[in-house]
Protein backbone atom coordinates (compact mmCIF):
# COMPACT_ATOMS: atom_id res chain seq x y z
CA UNK A 1 0.00 0.00 0.00
CA UNK A 2 1.23 3.47 -0.89
CA UNK A 3 -0.22 6.81 0.21
CA UNK A 4 0.53 10.08 -1.55
CA UNK A 5 -0.61 13.26 0.22
CA UNK A 6 -1.38 15.68 -2.61
CA UNK A 7 -3.10 18.74 -1.13
CA UNK A 8 -3.83 20.25 2.28
CA UNK A 9 -6.37 22.95 3.13
CA UNK A 10 -5.03 26.34 4.20
CA UNK A 11 -7.71 26.97 6.82
CA UNK A 12 -8.29 23.50 8.27
CA UNK A 13 -6.60 20.10 8.51
CA UNK A 14 -8.46 18.74 5.45
CA UNK A 15 -6.33 16.70 3.04
CA UNK A 16 -6.59 15.16 -0.40
CA UNK A 17 -4.48 12.15 -1.31
CA UNK A 18 -4.28 8.89 -3.21
CA UNK A 19 -3.99 5.40 -1.73
CA UNK A 20 -2.61 2.79 -4.11
CA UNK A 21 -3.36 -0.89 -3.52
CA UNK A 22 -2.94 -4.03 -5.62
CA UNK A 23 -6.66 -3.78 -6.43
CA UNK A 24 -6.59 -0.15 -7.55
CA UNK A 25 -6.37 3.46 -6.43
CA UNK A 26 -8.51 5.24 -3.84
CA UNK A 27 -8.94 9.02 -4.00
CA UNK A 28 -9.21 10.51 -0.50
CA UNK A 29 -11.18 11.65 1.35
CA UNK A 30 -13.29 8.56 0.75
CA UNK A 31 -16.41 6.87 2.11
CA UNK A 32 -16.48 3.06 2.14
CA UNK A 33 -19.85 1.30 1.72
CA UNK A 34 -20.35 -1.43 4.32
CA UNK A 35 -20.79 -4.97 3.01
CA UNK A 36 -21.22 -6.78 6.31
CA UNK A 37 -21.87 -10.30 5.02
CA UNK A 38 -19.90 -10.04 1.80
CA UNK A 39 -22.42 -7.79 0.04
CA UNK A 40 -23.56 -4.19 0.33
CA UNK A 41 -27.14 -5.03 1.23
CA UNK A 42 -29.38 -5.17 -1.82
CA UNK A 43 -26.86 -3.69 -4.28
CA UNK A 44 -25.14 -5.58 -7.09
CA UNK A 45 -21.46 -5.07 -7.82
CA UNK A 46 -22.13 -3.39 -11.17
CA UNK A 47 -24.35 -0.81 -9.43
CA UNK A 48 -21.64 -0.19 -6.84
CA UNK A 49 -19.20 0.46 -9.65
CA UNK A 50 -21.36 2.37 -12.13
CA UNK A 51 -23.95 4.23 -10.04
CA UNK A 52 -22.50 4.52 -6.54
CA UNK A 53 -18.96 4.84 -7.95
CA UNK A 54 -17.54 3.12 -4.88
CA UNK A 55 -13.75 2.86 -4.75
CA UNK A 56 -13.46 0.53 -1.74
CA UNK A 57 -15.97 -1.56 0.24
CA UNK A 58 -15.97 -3.31 3.61
CA UNK A 59 -16.54 -6.86 4.78
CA UNK A 60 -17.00 -7.93 8.39
CA UNK A 61 -14.80 -10.64 9.83
CA UNK A 62 -17.24 -11.75 12.54
CA UNK A 63 -20.16 -12.22 10.16
CA UNK A 64 -18.13 -13.83 7.36
CA UNK A 65 -16.44 -16.18 9.82
CA UNK A 66 -19.82 -17.44 11.02
CA UNK A 67 -21.48 -17.48 7.60
CA UNK A 68 -20.56 -18.67 5.00
CA UNK A 69 -17.43 -19.69 6.95
CA UNK A 70 -13.75 -19.79 6.09
CA UNK A 71 -13.93 -23.08 4.20
CA UNK A 72 -16.23 -21.46 1.64
CA UNK A 73 -14.25 -18.19 1.43
CA UNK A 74 -10.95 -20.03 1.03
CA UNK A 75 -12.46 -22.42 -1.52
CA UNK A 76 -13.63 -19.46 -3.60
CA UNK A 77 -10.13 -17.95 -3.58
CA UNK A 78 -10.87 -15.15 -1.12
CA UNK A 79 -13.69 -12.64 -0.74
CA UNK A 80 -12.78 -10.75 -3.93
CA UNK A 81 -13.44 -13.87 -5.97
CA UNK A 82 -16.46 -14.88 -3.90
CA UNK A 83 -18.42 -11.62 -4.23
CA UNK A 84 -17.00 -10.49 -7.63
CA UNK A 85 -15.79 -7.11 -6.31
CA UNK A 86 -12.48 -6.35 -8.02
CA UNK A 87 -11.60 -3.13 -6.21
CA UNK A 88 -9.91 -2.50 -2.86
CA UNK A 89 -11.54 -4.00 0.23
CA UNK A 90 -11.22 -3.63 4.01
CA UNK A 91 -12.27 -6.05 6.74
CA UNK A 92 -13.25 -5.09 10.27
CA UNK A 93 -11.62 -7.39 12.82
CA UNK A 94 -14.79 -8.27 14.71
CA UNK A 95 -13.89 -5.97 17.61
CA UNK A 96 -17.03 -3.89 17.20
CA UNK A 97 -19.15 -7.03 17.34
CA UNK A 98 -17.46 -7.77 20.68
CA UNK A 99 -18.88 -4.42 21.82
CA UNK A 100 -22.36 -5.08 20.40
CA UNK A 101 -22.66 -8.66 21.72
CA UNK A 102 -22.37 -7.67 25.38
CA UNK A 103 -24.99 -10.20 26.48
CA UNK A 104 -23.30 -13.21 24.91
CA UNK A 105 -19.54 -12.75 25.19
CA UNK A 106 -16.75 -12.96 27.76
CA UNK A 107 -13.58 -10.89 27.41
CA UNK A 108 -10.24 -12.03 28.82
CA UNK A 109 -6.59 -11.26 28.20
CA UNK A 110 -6.45 -14.09 25.69
CA UNK A 111 -9.36 -12.84 23.59
CA UNK A 112 -13.13 -13.02 23.44
CA UNK A 113 -15.41 -16.04 23.82
CA UNK A 114 -18.85 -15.49 22.32
CA UNK A 115 -22.02 -17.22 21.21
CA UNK A 116 -23.08 -17.04 17.58
CA UNK A 117 -26.12 -14.85 16.99
CA UNK A 118 -27.14 -17.38 14.29
CA UNK A 119 -27.28 -20.69 16.17
CA UNK A 120 -25.83 -20.07 19.63
CA UNK A 121 -22.66 -22.08 18.93
CA UNK A 122 -19.57 -21.18 20.98
CA UNK A 123 -16.50 -19.50 19.45
CA UNK A 124 -13.37 -17.63 20.49
CA UNK A 125 -11.58 -14.79 18.78
CA UNK A 126 -8.01 -14.04 19.80
CA UNK A 127 -5.78 -11.43 18.15
CA UNK A 128 -3.97 -14.25 16.35
CA UNK A 129 -7.20 -15.86 15.17
CA UNK A 130 -8.53 -12.51 13.93
CA UNK A 131 -5.40 -12.15 11.79
CA UNK A 132 -5.68 -15.70 10.45
CA UNK A 133 -9.34 -15.22 9.51
CA UNK A 134 -8.61 -11.93 7.77
CA UNK A 135 -5.74 -13.52 5.88
CA UNK A 136 -8.25 -16.11 4.64
CA UNK A 137 -10.80 -13.44 3.68
CA UNK A 138 -8.05 -11.64 1.78
CA UNK A 139 -9.03 -7.97 2.04
CA UNK A 140 -6.45 -5.33 1.12
CA UNK A 141 -6.79 -3.76 4.59
CA UNK A 142 -7.03 -5.80 7.80
CA UNK A 143 -8.05 -4.21 11.09
CA UNK A 144 -6.32 -5.03 14.37
CA UNK A 145 -8.41 -6.82 16.98
CA UNK A 146 -9.57 -4.40 19.66
CA UNK A 147 -12.23 -3.81 22.26
CA UNK A 148 -14.63 -0.91 21.75
CA UNK A 149 -15.85 0.22 25.20
CA UNK A 150 -19.35 1.74 25.56
CA UNK A 151 -19.66 5.53 25.29
CA UNK A 152 -20.61 5.92 28.96
CA UNK A 153 -17.97 3.54 30.33
CA UNK A 154 -16.10 4.77 33.38
CA UNK A 155 -12.53 5.97 33.03
CA UNK A 156 -11.16 3.00 34.97
CA UNK A 157 -12.78 0.53 32.56
CA UNK A 158 -11.73 2.48 29.46
CA UNK A 159 -8.13 2.64 30.72
CA UNK A 160 -8.00 -1.11 31.33
CA UNK A 161 -9.63 -1.81 27.97
CA UNK A 162 -7.27 0.50 26.09
CA UNK A 163 -4.16 -1.11 27.54
CA UNK A 164 -5.50 -4.56 26.66
CA UNK A 165 -6.19 -3.34 23.11
CA UNK A 166 -2.56 -2.19 22.93
CA UNK A 167 -1.33 -5.59 24.08
CA UNK A 168 -3.62 -7.28 21.60
CA UNK A 169 -2.21 -5.04 18.86
CA UNK A 170 1.32 -6.27 19.52
CA UNK A 171 0.06 -9.84 19.17
CA UNK A 172 -1.77 -8.90 15.94
CA UNK A 173 1.43 -7.37 14.55
CA UNK A 174 3.48 -10.45 15.50
CA UNK A 175 0.99 -12.76 13.79
CA UNK A 176 0.58 -10.53 10.74
CA UNK A 177 4.33 -10.10 10.24
CA UNK A 178 4.97 -13.83 10.59
CA UNK A 179 2.36 -14.89 7.99
CA UNK A 180 1.86 -14.36 4.27
CA UNK A 181 -1.08 -13.19 2.19
CA UNK A 182 -2.92 -16.12 0.59
CA UNK A 183 -3.98 -14.80 -2.79
CA UNK A 184 -1.04 -12.99 -4.33
CA UNK A 185 -1.90 -9.42 -3.35
CA UNK A 186 -0.54 -7.33 -0.50
CA UNK A 187 -2.49 -6.88 2.72
CA UNK A 188 -2.05 -3.98 5.14
CA UNK A 189 -2.68 -4.15 8.90
CA UNK A 190 -4.29 -1.05 10.44
CA UNK A 191 -4.08 -0.50 14.23
CA UNK A 192 -6.93 1.23 16.09
CA UNK A 193 -6.78 4.08 18.62
CA UNK A 194 -9.10 3.72 21.62
CA UNK A 195 -9.47 5.72 24.84
CA UNK A 196 -13.12 6.71 24.96
CA UNK A 197 -13.82 10.42 25.48
CA UNK A 198 -10.91 10.91 27.90
CA UNK A 199 -8.32 13.24 26.31
CA UNK A 200 -5.32 11.87 28.22
CA UNK A 201 -6.22 8.31 27.23
CA UNK A 202 -6.78 9.26 23.58
CA UNK A 203 -3.40 10.99 23.59
CA UNK A 204 -1.69 7.95 25.10
CA UNK A 205 -3.35 5.60 22.64
CA UNK A 206 -2.65 7.79 19.61
CA UNK A 207 1.02 8.04 20.58
CA UNK A 208 1.22 4.27 21.10
CA UNK A 209 -0.43 3.51 17.74
CA UNK A 210 1.73 6.07 15.89
CA UNK A 211 4.84 4.45 17.41
CA UNK A 212 3.88 1.10 15.87
CA UNK A 213 4.74 2.67 12.49
CA UNK A 214 2.18 0.81 10.39
CA UNK A 215 1.23 2.11 6.90
CA UNK A 216 -2.19 3.44 8.02
CA UNK A 217 -3.97 4.21 11.30
CA UNK A 218 -7.56 4.15 12.54
CA UNK A 219 -9.57 6.00 15.19
CA UNK A 220 -12.10 3.69 16.85
CA UNK A 221 -14.54 3.80 19.72
CA UNK A 222 -16.35 6.95 18.58
CA UNK A 223 -19.87 7.49 17.24
CA UNK A 224 -21.10 4.95 19.81
CA UNK A 225 -23.46 7.34 21.63
CA UNK A 226 -21.28 10.23 22.74
CA UNK A 227 -22.18 13.83 21.73
CA UNK A 228 -20.84 14.99 18.37
CA UNK A 229 -18.76 17.63 20.13
CA UNK A 230 -16.87 14.93 22.05
CA UNK A 231 -16.39 12.89 18.87
CA UNK A 232 -14.91 15.88 17.07
CA UNK A 233 -12.67 16.79 20.02
CA UNK A 234 -11.28 13.25 20.29
CA UNK A 235 -10.82 13.03 16.51
CA UNK A 236 -8.93 16.31 16.42
CA UNK A 237 -6.69 15.16 19.26
CA UNK A 238 -5.89 11.92 17.45
CA UNK A 239 -5.19 13.49 14.05
CA UNK A 240 -2.88 16.04 15.69
CA UNK A 241 -0.67 13.14 16.85
CA UNK A 242 -0.91 10.71 13.92
CA UNK A 243 1.73 11.07 11.18
CA UNK A 244 0.83 13.28 8.23
CA UNK A 245 2.11 10.84 5.61
CA UNK A 246 -0.27 7.96 6.45
CA UNK A 247 -4.02 7.56 5.87
CA UNK A 248 -6.34 8.13 8.83
CA UNK A 249 -9.54 6.14 9.11
CA UNK A 250 -12.39 7.22 11.42
CA UNK A 251 -14.43 4.07 11.98
CA UNK A 252 -18.23 3.95 11.91
CA UNK A 253 -18.90 7.62 11.05
CA UNK A 254 -21.46 8.87 10.11
CA UNK A 255 -23.91 11.54 8.85
CA UNK A 256 -22.96 13.80 5.90
CA UNK A 257 -22.34 16.60 8.40
CA UNK A 258 -20.11 14.31 10.50
CA UNK A 259 -18.09 13.48 7.39
CA UNK A 260 -17.43 17.07 6.38
CA UNK A 261 -16.57 18.15 9.93
CA UNK A 262 -14.21 15.19 10.31
CA UNK A 263 -12.56 15.82 6.93
CA UNK A 264 -11.79 19.30 8.25
CA UNK A 265 -10.07 17.63 11.22
CA UNK A 266 -7.74 15.64 8.97
CA UNK A 267 -9.56 12.32 8.44
CA UNK A 268 -9.15 10.50 5.09
CA UNK A 269 -11.39 7.40 5.28
CA UNK A 270 -14.89 6.70 6.61
CA UNK A 271 -17.45 3.91 6.78
CA UNK A 272 -20.97 3.68 8.17
CA UNK A 273 -24.15 1.64 7.68
CA UNK A 274 -26.24 4.83 7.85
CA UNK A 275 -26.73 5.49 4.11
CA UNK A 276 -28.04 1.97 3.44
CA UNK A 277 -29.83 1.34 6.75
CA UNK A 278 -31.56 4.73 6.74
CA UNK A 279 -32.27 4.42 3.04
CA UNK A 280 -34.12 1.14 3.58
CA UNK A 281 -36.33 3.01 6.06
CA UNK A 282 -37.09 5.86 3.65
CA UNK A 283 -34.55 8.52 4.68
CA UNK A 284 -32.76 10.11 1.72
CA UNK A 285 -29.75 12.39 2.00
CA UNK A 286 -29.42 15.22 -0.55
CA UNK A 287 -27.41 18.43 -0.96
CA UNK A 288 -30.53 20.40 -0.05
CA UNK A 289 -31.31 18.40 3.08
CA UNK A 290 -32.93 15.23 4.38
CA UNK A 291 -36.05 13.73 2.82
CA UNK A 292 -38.40 11.28 4.52
CA UNK A 293 -39.74 9.81 1.30
CA UNK A 294 -42.60 8.11 3.16
CA UNK A 295 -44.24 11.46 3.96
CA UNK A 296 -47.51 12.35 2.24
CA UNK A 297 -45.99 15.49 0.70
CA UNK A 298 -44.11 13.38 -1.87
CA UNK A 299 -47.16 11.40 -3.04
CA UNK A 300 -47.74 13.62 -6.11
CA UNK A 301 -44.15 14.82 -6.60
CA UNK A 302 -43.15 13.45 -9.99
CA UNK A 303 -39.77 15.20 -10.11
CA UNK A 304 -36.59 13.06 -10.17
CA UNK A 305 -35.36 11.64 -6.90
CA UNK A 306 -32.21 13.76 -7.28
CA UNK A 307 -31.52 15.60 -10.53
CA UNK A 308 -28.05 16.56 -9.28
CA UNK A 309 -26.97 12.91 -9.20
CA UNK A 310 -25.33 10.89 -11.97
CA UNK A 311 -26.86 7.66 -10.65
CA UNK A 312 -29.43 6.29 -13.08
CA UNK A 313 -31.98 5.55 -10.35
CA UNK A 314 -31.98 9.19 -9.23
CA UNK A 315 -33.06 10.47 -12.62
CA UNK A 316 -35.01 7.45 -13.87
CA UNK A 317 -37.52 7.35 -11.02
CA UNK A 318 -39.63 10.03 -9.35
CA UNK A 319 -40.08 10.81 -5.67
CA UNK A 320 -43.73 9.76 -5.98
CA UNK A 321 -42.74 6.37 -7.39
CA UNK A 322 -40.10 5.75 -4.72
CA UNK A 323 -42.63 6.71 -2.05
CA UNK A 324 -45.10 4.23 -3.56
CA UNK A 325 -42.47 1.46 -3.42
CA UNK A 326 -41.62 2.26 0.20
CA UNK A 327 -45.24 2.38 1.35
CA UNK A 328 -45.89 -0.88 -0.54
CA UNK A 329 -42.79 -2.48 1.07
CA UNK A 330 -41.43 -3.40 -2.36
CA UNK A 331 -37.78 -4.55 -2.25
CA UNK A 332 -36.98 -2.26 -5.19
CA UNK A 333 -37.69 0.78 -3.02
CA UNK A 334 -35.01 -0.16 -0.49
CA UNK A 335 -32.57 -0.86 -3.32
CA UNK A 336 -33.18 2.48 -5.05
CA UNK A 337 -32.91 4.41 -1.78
CA UNK A 338 -29.68 2.62 -0.84
CA UNK A 339 -28.08 3.34 -4.21
CA UNK A 340 -29.20 6.96 -3.99
CA UNK A 341 -27.74 7.49 -0.51
CA UNK A 342 -24.43 5.79 -1.27
CA UNK A 343 -24.09 7.69 -4.55
CA UNK A 344 -24.73 10.91 -2.62
CA UNK A 345 -22.10 10.06 0.00
CA UNK A 346 -19.50 9.27 -2.67
CA UNK A 347 -20.38 12.41 -4.60
CA UNK A 348 -20.04 14.47 -1.40
CA UNK A 349 -16.56 13.00 -0.87
CA UNK A 350 -15.62 13.85 -4.44
CA UNK A 351 -16.77 17.45 -4.02
CA UNK A 352 -14.89 17.76 -0.73
CA UNK A 353 -11.74 16.54 -2.50
CA UNK A 354 -12.29 18.99 -5.36
CA UNK A 355 -12.65 21.95 -2.99
CA UNK A 356 -9.58 20.91 -0.98
CA UNK A 357 -7.56 20.87 -4.19
CA UNK A 358 -9.02 24.19 -5.36
CA UNK A 359 -8.33 25.81 -1.98
CA UNK A 360 -11.87 26.78 -0.94
CA UNK A 361 -12.88 23.75 1.13
CA UNK A 362 -13.56 25.67 4.34
CA UNK A 363 -15.88 28.24 2.76
CA UNK A 364 -17.69 25.49 0.83
CA UNK A 365 -18.10 23.39 3.98
CA UNK A 366 -19.49 26.39 5.87
CA UNK A 367 -22.19 26.80 3.23
CA UNK A 368 -22.94 23.08 2.99
CA UNK A 369 -23.42 22.24 6.67
CA UNK A 370 -26.74 24.15 7.18
CA UNK A 371 -28.10 22.74 3.90
CA UNK A 372 -27.25 19.16 4.85
CA UNK A 373 -29.02 19.57 8.21
CA UNK A 374 -32.20 20.89 6.60
CA UNK A 375 -35.29 18.67 6.76
CA UNK A 376 -37.28 18.92 3.56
Amino acid sequence: MKFELQHTDQYSSARAGTITTDHGEIQTPIFMPVGTAGSVKGIQVNDLEEQVKAQIILGNTYHLYLRPGMEVIKGAGGLHEFNAWNGPMLTDSGGYQVYSLAASRKISENGVKFSSHIDGSKHEFTPEHAMDVQRTIGADFMMAFDECPPAKAEERYVTKSMHMTHRWLKRCIDRFDSTEAHYGHEQTLIPIIQGGVFPHLRKESAEFIAAMNRPANAIGGLSVGEPDEDMYAMTALCTSILPMDKPRYLMGVGTPVNLLESIALGVDMFDCVMPTRNGRNGMLFTEDGIINIRNEKWRLDFSPIDSKSEADVDNQYSKAYLRHLMISKEMLGAQIASIHNLAFYLRLMGKARKHIIEGDFTSWKTKMIPRLKNRL
